[in-house]
C-alpha cells in the first residue's frame, strides 16, 4: 500500500523509473527495468537493463554500489527474476550482496518469476515491499504485460488525418498530411515498438519502408544525449516489419523486403509462394470471413515475443482492429488542413444503429507537435 512508503522511497523509485525509460528502444523482448540502491537519501548504485541477453538493472546497480550495497535498500521497477534465463537470477544477486530491503514497483507476471523473486528475497530475511508506483511501472511495460497476461501484443494504431477527418485524397495521395515535426515524432513511437504492422494494400500503394529512423544517441526519455547509471547510450533495436499479406502480393523490390530491418509475412495457408518471397520469413494464419484472422495473427506475434505492435495501415485494416476490439490505443495526428468530402476516411467501421453503439475513447494525452495536434487515446470501456 502506498501509505507504507516514505517520501524518500517515492524519490528513489521515480529515479529508478527514469532509468528504466532508457531501455525504451532496446530491451525487446524483455521489459524495461531500472534499479537504484540507496542508504536513506544517499544513492550508492544505479542501473538499467539495456538489451536482452545482457545484465539486468540490478546487476549494474550492484556493480556500482560494491560493498556499499550491504544493509542498503534496493528500489526495482519490476520484481527481480528468480530463474536462470539468459542471465542468472537477480534475486540471488541481491541476497548475495546483503541488501536489507527491496522495494518493488510491479510484480512480474512471467510464469517463471510471478512472485518467486519476492519469495526468494523474503526467505533470505530481506524485507520486501511492493506496489510503489505500480501503475507507472506497468505503463512503461504495457506491451510486456499485455503479451504475458493476455497472450497478445499491445496494439497501438497510428493514423494521421486532416481536420475534417480524411487521410488521403480520393486517388490515394497522402504525402504529406502532417508536418515534418509530426513525422519525426512518429519515429520514436516506431522505435519503442517490437514490430510495425501494415497490410499488403499499403505496401502496394505506398511502398513504405516501415523503419525507425532515430538520432544515434538517446537520453533518459528516449531522446538525444547521455544518461546516468549506464556509461553511455544504447543503439536502438530495429523493429520487426510485419505484413498482413493473405495472398502474398508483396512485389519484388519492395522496401519492406530490403535488408534495413527484419520482415515477417503473414499469409493464408493456401497462398502460393512466389519465387521472390521464397527466402522471406513467413508464417501462415488461418482465414476467417475471407481475411486473415486478426486474433490468431496477434497470437502468432505474441508467440514471437512481440510486446508493442505499432500499426500503420489503411482504413480497412485499422477499422477491422477497432471493430474486433483489438486496438488498445490510437495515436492520432491531426493536421490543420481540409481535404474535402471525396477524400478517404479515417477508418472503415461497421454502420451503427444508434449513438449508444458508438466507440467511446478517452484522451490519455494531447499536445502540439509542430503545427499538428497529437492525440493519444484509448477505448473508454
Amino acid at each position: 500500500m502506498t501509505d507504507a512508503f516514505s517520501s524518500i522511497d517515492h524519490l528513489h523509485m521515480a529515479h529508478a523509473l527514469r532509468l528504466a525509460e532508457r531501455g525504451l528502444h532496446s530491451t525487446q523482448p524483455n521489459p524495461r527495468v531500472g534499479c537504484v540502491i540507496a542508504h536513506g537519501e544517499r544513492v550508492v548504485g544505479s542501473g538499467w537493463h539495456r538489451r536482452a541477453g545482457e545484465p539486468h538493472a540490478e546487476v549494474f546497480a550492484l556493480r556500482e554500489a560494491g560493498s556499499a550495497a550491504r544493509g542498503a535498500t534496493a528500489y526495482v521497477t519490476l520484481e527481480p527474476c528468480a530463474h536462470h534465463g539468459r542471465t542468472p537470477p537477480c534475486a540471488d544477486a541481491l541476497v548475495a550482496a546483503g541488501v536489507a530491503r527491496v522495494v518493488i514497483a510491479a510484480e512480474d507476471p512471467f510464469p517463471q518469476v510471478a512472485g518467486q523473486g519476492i519469495e526468494r528475497l523474503r526467505a533470505a530475511g530481506i524485507a520486501v515491499q511492493d506496489g510503489l508506483l505500480r501503475e507507472p511501472a506497468r505503463e512503461l511495460n504495457i506491451g510486456f504485460f499485455s503479451r504475458i497476461e493476455r497472450g497478445r501484443p499491445w496494439v497501438r494504431v497510428k493514423l494521421a488525418m486532416s481536420i475534417d477527418g480524411r487521410t488521403a485524397l480520393a486517388h490515394g495521395e497522402s504525402k504529406w498530411i502532417t508536418g515534418e515535426a509530426a513525422r519525426a515524432d512518429v519515429q520514436y513511437w516506431r522505435a519503442r515498438s517490437s514490430a510495425i504492422l501494415t497490410g499488403s494494400g499499403t505496401v502496394l500503394a505506398d511502398d513504405p519502408r516501415l523503419t525507425a529512423r532515430l538520432p544515434a544517441r538517446e537520453d533518459a526519455d528516449g531522446r538525444a544525449g547521455p544518461g546516468e547509471g549506464d556509461g553511455g547510450s544504447v543503439r536502438p533495436r530495429a523493429p520487426l516489419r510485419v505484413i498482413l499479406d493473405r495472398q502474398l502480393r508483396t512485389p519484388a523490390g519492395s522496401h519492406v523486403l530490403d535488408a534495413s530491418a527484419p520482415t515477417l509475412l503473414l499469409h493464408a495457408p493456401a497462398a502460393t509462394v512466389p519465387a521472390h518471397l521464397a527466402a522471406c520469413e513467413r508464417a501462415t494464419v488461418p482465414e476467417r470471413d475471407g481475411r486473415l484472422d486478426l486474433h490468431l495473427a496477434l497470437a502468432e506475434l505474441a508467440r514471437r515475443e512481440i510486446n508493442e505492435l505499432h500499426v500503420e495501415a489503411g482504413p480497412t485494416l485499422c477499422g477491422a482492429l477497432f471493430a474486433e476490439g483489438l486496438a488498445d490505443e490510437l495515436l492520432l495526428y491531426v493536421a490543420p488542413v481540409l481535404l474535402g468530402g471525396t477524400a478517404r476516411p479515417l477508418l472503415q467501421l461497421p454502420p451503427l444503429a444508434s449513438m449508444a453503439e458508438r466507440w467511446n475513447l478517452r484522451v490519455l494525452d494531447q499536445r502540439m507537435v509542430g503545427q499538428d495536434l497529437r492525440l493519444q487515446l484509448r477505448p473508454a470501456a
